[in-house]
This record gives C-alpha cells, structure tokens and sequence, in this order.
C-alpha cells in the first residue's frame, strides 16, 4: 500500500511539473498550449539560483491627468479613445459563467468589489480616476519582491509618513487598515451611544453595538444638517460621539466649517466627542474651506477621519486615518488595532506619494470638472431632482412616474452594461426613488446620462 501511494505521489508530481508536448512556458510562469488554453502555474528554481527580475506586467498604463481607468480590460485615454491592454476580461464568477446579463447583475449586486473582473462600466463605487500616476505604481513592480517578502513598518512610523503627506505631527494620527477599520474602533469598542444624521455611511451605524446607535434624520426638502438639532438630541439622547460625514454619502452635500466648529463647541458642553469624516472633502472646490483638520488642536473633543482610498485612487490598498489632538483618544484606538495592521504595499505609498503633491491636486480638478459636468447633464433629465454635488458623485431622485431605483439600476445594468447605486437600503423616505451616480470621464458621463433617459422617458430638448 505505501509503494503504491508513493507511486502515485510521484505521478502527481510529474503532472505538474512536466508540461505536455508542445508546451511552452513564459517568463510568468503561464503554461501556454498550442490550442490557446493556458493556466497559471508557479515557477520553481532550485535553492541557491539567482532568480531573474520580472518586469512590472501593468493591467492600465496611466495615470496621468486626462487618462483613467475605463471598463476593465481596457484603457481610456482623455480623448476618449480605447486601447486594449493585456489584461483578460475575466468573465467568470467565481466558480461558475454568466448565463446572462441579468444572472450577472444579481452576482454583482450582493459583492463588495473585484468589479474590475467583470468588464462593466462602474458608476457605483467613488474613487479617483486620476490617481496614482504611472511613476508611483511603476515602484511597486520595481520593488515586488521586497514588498511581498518583508514585514512593513508598525504604527509609529506609519503615523510619521501620513503626517508627512498632511502636515501633522504624528503622535495626533492612527492609521488604520482603510477608514473601516478605525471606524470600527469607534462605533463598535468605544462609543456608548453614538448619534449620526441619516441618510450617511451606513457602516457607522452597522459596526455599532446593538441598541446604541441613534439615527437623526436630514431635513427632508434639503438633506441638510441643522447642526443646532443635532446637538440638542446628541444632548437628549446623552450621546457620547456623533459622527458627521462631509461631503456625505450619499448626499454629496458638504456641512459648512463654521456650522460644524460650532456644533463641537456645544457638544464639548455635554461631554461628546464629534467625528467628522472627511473622505471626499479633496473634491470640493475650495478643500481649505470646509476641512477642520487646522483646527483639531483647539477642540480636544474634535477627530477627522479620512479614507484614503477615494481621493488618492487606492481602493486595494486600504489606507485610511484619524487625526485628533486628544491624546487619550488616539491611544484608546491605538491599542484596538493589531501591531500590522496595514501592508508593505499601503507603507510604500505613503513613503513616495508625498512626490506628486502637483499630480494630485491636478487630478481632484479634474474630478471636480467631470463631475460638474455630470450634475448638469443630469439636471436635462425631464422631471430628475438633482441635488448640486461637492464630492465626486450625484445624489439624484427619480422622477415620480419612472421606475424605481432598484429597477432603473438593474435596467441600466443589463441593458447598458452600467451599474450606479440605488439608495433602498438607506435610512430616508422614500429610500428607493433616489440614486448615488460615481462621476466618470466625461464620455462616460455622457453615455450614463442618455442610456437613463432611455429607461425613465422622454429626452428634454
């Protein structure tokens, strides 16, 4: 029994290792057979071999400023023309193919990413076309082997780089593994009862413990904060955090700077801490005007959280952090998370994107310009109200005689190959009339628009 188990053990090996004949094999360990086929194998070299440097294989060549990614096995470039890349459209889910359009779309509509696999075109999720540029992705393939071998660095020195980038001295900064981790931290270990505006981000309320989140509804005709109400129920409901998402999602409506000063002010009153997440405040037109993180030093009862992953383009990364001048603060959540939290990739970022501080703030411009030009396409669809955006999404309600949002998404999804974001799930009346619509290119935007005229009525001309 055993010689022939070692027997079969040995054929196994061959099978693997032997290619077949007619087999060729690339430098990236792909066994290519004549009738096209091929599957991913690794390579092995025996110990002691000086292995060869592979050349960065790139899926997108960009980005520079009026280039972006573009459904997903291509390129778009900004005159708005296609160029194939050597990236396969993967068109499998999982484990199994998509019999249809419509099979496809239920699939897609319970994940929470890897869309860039499925070769449609991606108006739900709110990131930065523009960014990173081509010089800082080149330095991963050109360091892959570091990055993937060695441990990154721990909390300090990732404080150290994030306060870098932003100014700020370290010891007020916690980076976390994407803003999901720290807001985690808070809704779910440190707050008592934490009060938020609704509609927002859900996972505030989500990560909080049971019966300790309080949902205060926007008013109604605008969707705005009236930061005074807010504080006097934070007062009412003895809250021990609020939390305020500006620009909020999916609202994309921006709380004045002043408002929100005096909203910590009252609430330092009632011992309550106020959470502003910033994650899509680089897309306003003048960031320096609504952002508070110059003024944490003098609100001890102040944080600013920030995803990192929406304005800098790095949604595979996960990079996201809070700012505080509350020593207490940032320890407390400090020691809620693990010693590494975040990988050598996140740290290699943080390490050279301070170099393209120009490429940056060029490619939020441009977000800011396609965006605007979304917003007013959107506002010719005959009977839409559109509500003005300050990040780089639309916050939009159906015309009362069209569908719905759920059935004007799968719509826009099965017949136009676009996905965009219906807002059923969240906390607002009437939950299933609106849409959230991530701003493209321009192209991009322009073809949304009409295939949504298409589905709910009649062009306005």
């Amino acid at each position: 029994m055993r010689r022939w188990s070692r027997t079969a053990a040995f054929l196994l090996m061959l099978f693997f290792l032997i290619p077949t004949v007619g087999t060729k094999w690339t430098r990236s360990g792909i066994c290519v057979k004549p009738n096209g086929c091929s599957r991913s194998v690794p390579m092995r070299y025996p110990l002691g071999t000086t292995l060869p440097r592979l050349e960065p294989e790139r899926s997108a060549k960009l980005l520079k400023v009026g280039q972006t990614r573009s459904p997903h096995s291509r390129i778009r470039n900004g005159k708005g023309q296609t160029e194939e890349t050597n990236t396969p459209l993967l068109k499998n889910m999982t484990n199994f193919d998509c019999e249809s359009q419509e099979r496809k779309y239920e699939f897609i509509a319970g994940q929470h990413g890897g869309y860039w696999r499925h070769g449609f075109v991606d108006h739900a999720y709110l990131y930065n076309l523009y960014f990173p540029p081509d010089a800082l992705l080149d330095h991963f393939g050109n360091h892959l082997r570091e990055l993937v071998l060695n441990y990154p660095v721990a909390q300090d020195v990732l404080a150290g780089l994030v306060g870098t980038l932003i100014g700020q001295p370290s010891q007020r900064i916690v980076v976390g593994n994407g803003a999901a981790e720290l807001i985690k931290a808070i809704s779910g270990n440190l707050s008592g009862r934490l009060i938020v505006p609704v509609p927002s981000f859900n996972e505030y309320v989500n990560a909080a413990q049971a019966d300790r989140a309080v949902e205060f509804p926007l008013e109604p005709s605008t969707l705005e904060l009236d930061v005074d109400q807010f504080a006097a129920q934070a007062a009412r409901c003895q809250a021990e955090v609020a939390v305020v998402v500006t620009p909020n999602n999916p609202t994309s409506l921006v709380v004045p700077r002043t408002d929100l000063l005096r909203l910590a002010k009252r609430l330092a009153g009632h011992d309550c801490s106020l959470i502003v997440d910033e994650s899509f405040i680089d897309f306003t037109s003048h960031r320096e005007q609504f952002t508070l993180e110059r003024d944490i030093e003098h609100h001890p009862n102040l944080a600013v959280i920030k995803s990192m992953s929406k304005a800098y383009g790095i949604c595979g990364l996960r990079i996201g952090y809070l700012l505080t001048a509350n020593s207490e603060l940032a320890e407390t959540i400090r020691g809620r998370i693990p010693i590494w939290n975040i990988n050598g990739f996140a740290e290699a970022f943080l390490r050279h994107v301070p170099k393209y501080r120009r490429e940056f703030r060029e490619s939020c411009r441009q977000v800011a310009a396609d965006r605007h030009g979304l917003y007013g396409q959107l506002c010719t669809v005959s009977g839409m109200t559109v509500y003005r955006p300050a990040a780089n999404f639309v916050f939009c309600r159906l015309p009362n005689g069209a569908a719905s949002g759920p059935e004007v998404t799968r719509r826009l999804f099965v017949e136009h190959n676009m996905y965009v974001k219906h807002c059923q799930g969240k906390t607002l009346p009437d939950g299933d009339r609106y849409l959230r619509i991530a701003s493209r290119t321009q192209p991009e935007n322009g073809k949304l628009v009409e295939a949504l005229k298409d589905i709910i009525g009649p062009k306005d001309h």
